[in-house]
């Protein structure tokens, strides 16, 4: 499903100063990325991006993780969880991520943004920007991510508690050709913070 977003303001035009996005990765050390983690509840998203960023900040890279429930709890607190609204949720997120990205932080977007439509506006949001973007597919059994649980949220779907719930009576669409593929059920999370780390050196954005 489809959704336009409408434009009400008009009369706007994107403003551009006189520090550039080289002069701010020349400041930093290093370039700006938007890491979009995508998974099941209880993959390991949010476990994931938190080592990350601790690991970036040991080698002196600049990170800021954007967690679904830390958004949702200001920025999003509006919208609720049906199809309409999740679009928006990640529409406002990837919007934020590019401008983060823009900055030349590298940013932990962790969101388990279920359908391959929305997480594609926001790769095209970041194309469009010339802006690199790596989805993170965090792929993890339903079974396993359902055994673990942290928020009690499964036992709730199965209850009947929550409906539309990702997994249960809702779909998650995987990703087809993720940069990276995390199989949280099988690697350390060592392991996953290494194959991250590893990719950003490779493409060059950290040294």
């Amino acid at each position: 499903m489809t959704v336009t977003v409408e434009r009400k303001a008009t009369n706007v035009h994107w403003h551009e100063g006189d520090v550039t996005r080289e002069d701010r990765a020349s400041i930093l050390g290093h370039k700006g990325v938007t890491l979009w983690f995508t998974g099941l509840s209880g993959s390991g998203k949010s476990t994931i991006a938190v080592a990350v960023e601790k690991a970036l900040a040991a080698r002196g890279v600049l990170s800021y993780r954007l967690d679904g429930d830390n958004i949702r709890l200001g920025i999003n607190s509006n919208l609720g969880f049906s199809a309409e609204d999740r679009k928006e949720n990640i529409r406002r997120v990837g919007e934020i991520s590019k401008l983060f990205a823009d900055s030349g932080v590298v940013v932990l977007s962790s969101f388990i943004s279920p359908y391959r439509e929305d997480r594609e506006m926001v790769r095209r949001m970041h194309e469009e920007g010339d802006l690199p973007y790596l989805e993170v597919f965090v792929d993890c059994a339903l079974e396993e991510a359902e055994s673990r649980d942290p928020k009690g949220l499964y036992k709730k779907a199965r209850a009947g508690e929550i409906r539309g719930f990702t997994g249960i009576d809702d779909p998650y669409e995987a990703p087809l050709s993720p940069e990276l593929h995390l199989r949280t059920d099988r690697m350390s999370l060592e392991e996953e913070v290494e194959t991250v780390i590893s990719s950003l050196q490779a493409r060059g954005i950290i040294a």
